[in-house]
């Protein structure tokens, strides 16, 4: 006898089972069609290009709103993140298929691969030195609560996507064990949406994260500098009306 509890068993097995060859067939769709893309490009486009070229703008204008003095830096890592993420999200709405962003594993995977990244760009813009520096500023009494930041923000990225991706599909299913195939349309409109939705929210988290350990040496140079303007302002002001003078 088929059961509900049975079914969700059946369910999470299948994306066990299937996660690791959806996702390699994902990146090996995205390789060849980046190599189709871009393989010729011509001043004038057509509408394929133009399309292309839109989606990459919109993108990049998102990057760049958040992280304006680094977005050519972290653009080709975010802009791939966002890409793979929505087609791991999307691929669950064809029939048989399931979604990798709803196994644990992967999307702790991706989650890692922030993780790194967010140090990878830091030191990159800003030096070894100066970005471990961050970790220990103002007190190094605060270290242990840095690390402990890090290690939920993993976590965090992690659950977040998979908790969502994964409630999908089981709520879609219960309904459709309730109500037969008569609603596919509005299941079909509200995968999509959450497919979309999540990639933005999973995409824009991780580049404030990128952006926050870009941004911390730089905002510690402005304070300082702006310190040391109101000193020397202060230093003229009182020399200015000092009765000595």
């Amino acid at each position: 006898m088929i059961t509900l509890k049975n079914m969700i068993i059946k369910l999470l097995s299948a994306h066990f089972a299937n996660s690791i060859i959806t996702t390699w067939v994902i990146i090996i769709l995205v390789l060849i069609f980046s190599w189709a893309a871009t393989k010729k490009l011509v001043i004038r486009p057509g509408n394929f290009q133009t399309i292309c070229e839109g989606i990459i703008s919109i993108m990049y204008s998102a990057v760049e709103n958040v992280l304006p003095t680094h977005a050519e830096l972290v653009f080709p890592f975010i802009a791939t993140m966002w890409i793979f993420i929505f087609l791991a999200n999307m691929i669950g709405v064809i029939p048989g298929a399931y979604s990798p962003t709803a196994d644990l594993s992967v999307t702790a995977a991706l989650a890692t691969l922030v993780f790194f990244s967010t140090h990878w760009f830091g030191i990159k813009a800003e030096g070894f030195k100066n970005y471990l520096h961050h970790y220990i500023t103002p007190s190094p009494l605060i270290l242990p609560f840095h690390l402990i930041g890090e290690i939920t923000r993993i976590l965090a990225l992690a659950i977040r996507l998979f908790g969502n991706m994964l409630s999908l599909e089981l709520t879609v299913l219960i309904i459709l064990m309730i109500a037969g195939f008569l609603v596919p349309v509005p299941i079909l409109m509200l995968h999509i949406v959450e497919a979309c939705l999540q990639t933005y929210i999973f995409g824009m988290l991780a580049l404030i994260y990128i952006a926050g350990g870009i941004q911390s040496h730089e905002l510690r140079a402005k304070r300082q500098t702006s310190r040391s303007e109101e000193r020397r302002v202060g230093k003229e002001c009182r020399s200015r009306w000092s009765p000595y003078h």
